[in-house]
This record gives C-alpha cells, structure tokens and sequence, in this order.
C-alpha cells in the first residue's frame, strides 16, 4: 500500500494520488492509503464504511462544515501515469483523475492534516463509486447507514470549477426509450417488422428539442435532453425486434424528480419509457450565512453548475451545499485531463483562509 505524506504540497499530493488507479468499483488501494494516512492524525476522529472515509473533528463549536470529495474515477484511456506539461505558458498536471477530483482531494487531506484548530468543526467525507449509478455511491450508502454523519450548517464539494464557486447543480436522469417489431430474415424483410426503423420518431423528436435556460434564486441552469446510447438488432440478416434508445435528460433544480420524469414520458408520449436512473438537482443554497461568508472570504462570483453533483444529496438532507474545486469542468473525464497547478495552490489558499479566520 503505497503512503500518503499529508505534509507534502497539495500539487505533490495530487501527483501520487492520481497515479492510484481508482477506477469505480477498483478504490480499495486508495481507500486503505487516505485512511492510514488520516489515522494517523490524532486531532481526528476517522470512521471507515466500505471504501468512504470519514474523518471528524470534535471541538464544540458552534457550527459544523461537512467537505466532501469522491476518490473514484471513470476509466483509465492512456492517461496515467501524470506528468507535468506546460500549455500556452501555464503548468499543469496531465492525467486521469487530475480534474475530477483527485486534485480537489489532496487539497483536502492537505488542510485535514493541517487544520488542528480550525473555526468550525469540520467532517471529512472521501467516498467511493461517484461516476457511477447513484446507488452504488458511497454517500448514497452512508446516507442510509449513519445519516448523522451528514449534519452540518454548510457543505463543500471539491468537485472541478475553475476555482469558483458553483452554487446547486442540475437534476440527472436516465431513460430508455424502446421499440418493438417482428423478426424477420432480412431477404423477406416485408414479412417482419423493423424495431430500429420505428425508433425514428424518437430521434426527430430529440433533434427537434429545445432545452431550457432557467433562473434559480439568481443562476442561470442549462438543460439538456440528449441520445446517448442505442442498441438493437440480433444478427446481419435477421429484421430486428426490440431496440433501445437510452437518453439523458439534465433538469433544472427548480424541477422535482417527479417533474422530470413526467417531462420525458411527455416528450415521448407513444412510446415505452423507463426511467432507469434518477438523481433530483440541488438549488443554489447560496443565501445560507455560511455559504455568504464563504463566498466572500475566498473572492468568488457564485454560478450554476451543470453536472449533477454530491451537492443535491447534502441539500435533500437540509444541508446547503457548494460545489469549490481545481480544474475545468469541461475537461472532466477528457483524455486530455489536466489541471493548473497554480489553481490547486488558489483552493487551498481560499479554503485554508476561510477555515482558519477568527
């Protein structure tokens, strides 16, 4: 198991925990280092559920701040090891996990170790299986099994944003979208019924699509409803008799679950529709005293975030909630991931300033 020095850099720390592989489902060998690691500190105290670890401090203050940050990945495509490269001049940290969110964790366990004294009481969380269903998530799994471990005043998510503060995020839904036809041997096609020819209204009714822009509490939110996956079809010359169209459809938090759900079996009304995963957004949660005093400490103009974070499930639970992290979110999960090495040192440099005043 290789060791975590949590009184190195934040920049050294990103390098050795990218080059964990930690793939969803593959987190154990990076789970076992950050928990050695934070045992190690006796300011702390450190629980362990599956591959989610929590680290505690206790106090007595008079407000706790939950910070959050998952420590798996989605797939590794020739991009690990890291390596430094420089870009128009910038440094940066090139490889999987350096955006989402590998960079955002080591400034975590950076302040986690330094931060003895800090003015709030803070909970620790770095969980397992966040690029996957949101069952299989471990928040979703600690929600269920010590929910008082999420109670607090205000919570941060390290998720990618460009150093600034992105209030809330969008709701997440899944759907597919199904034909069915006749089988047939594709010399006599007229005899059967062709499963993936029927599923071009689904696909003009999608090109045709207008997402919406939608204010919330004074941020602007995208939707988006889009194809993402189509399968069908049994062997080059058979006729076809089921397909599928998955879609993702990205709602505003001004939208209940429920709402969404309804929107998309609107949208293809006449066809069979199953909602196979479903993740209610968050609003912004920016008029908290905490998250006020938050945004001005580190200097920040608060916008929306488009993705689907951790935040809605902090805010399910009462708990408003920000996403605050290093790097560019349109390079999560890009094989060109990369993060400024400057940026790592801002968030740690607003984190630390925000936690440790007066």
């Amino acid at each position: 198991m290789p060791d975590l020095d949590l009184t190195a850099s934040s920049v050294d720390l990103t390098r050795v925990i990218c080059d964990i592989p930690s793939v969803s489902g593959e987190e154990t060998p990076l789970a076992d280092a950050i928990e050695a690691a934070v045992r190690a500190l006796p300011h702390l105290e450190v629980l362990r559920e599956g591959d989610t670890i929590i680290a505690r401090t206790d106090l007595g203050r008079a407000q706790r701040v939950v910070i959050a940050g998952h420590i798996d990945t989605v797939p590794i495509h020739d991009n690990l090891p890291t390596r430094d490269i420089d870009v128009d001049g910038e440094a940066y940290l090139w490889g999987r996990g350096t955006v989402d969110m590998k960079a955002g964790v080591a400034v975590q366990l950076r302040l986690a170790a330094e931060l003895v004294a800090p003015r709030v009481d803070i909970t620790w969380m770095w969980y397992d299986h966040e690029e996957v269903d949101a069952d299989l998530n471990g928040l979703t799994r600690l929600s269920r099994t010590r929910p008082e471990l999420f109670a607090g005043d205000f919570a941060i998510l390290g998720e990618p944003s460009n150093g600034e503060v992105e209030g809330g995020c969008n709701g997440n839904l899944r759907a597919l979208v199904r034909t069915t036809g006749v089988r047939a041997h594709s010399a006599r096609a007229w005899v059967g019924e062709n499963a993936i020819h029927r599923a071009a209204p689904i696909l003009a009714r999608l090109a045709e699509y207008r997402p919406r822009d939608v204010e919330v509490e004074g941020l602007v939110y995208r939707e988006g409803l889009n194809a993402v996956r189509i399968s069908g079809g049994v062997a080059g010359n058979v006729i076809p008799d089921a397909c599928e169209v998955e879609v993702n459809y990205r709602f505003a938090p001004s939208r209940t679950a429920e709402e969404a759900t309804q929107h998309v079996h609107d949208v293809f009304a006449g066809f069979e529709v199953e909602v196979v995963d479903l993740a209610p957004g968050a609003r912004p949660g920016l008029d908290a005293p905490l998250a006020q005093e938050f945004v001005a400490a580190v200097g920040a103009e608060p916008r929306p975030k488009y993705g689907w974070t951790d935040v809605a499930r902090f805010s399910a639970m009462g708990v408003p909630a920000v996403n605050y992290g290093p790097g560019d979110p349109h390079l999560a999960h890009h094989d060109e991931e990369r993060v400024p090495l400057a940026q790592i040192v801002s968030v740690e440099r607003g984190l630390r300033a925000w936690l440790s005043a007066p």
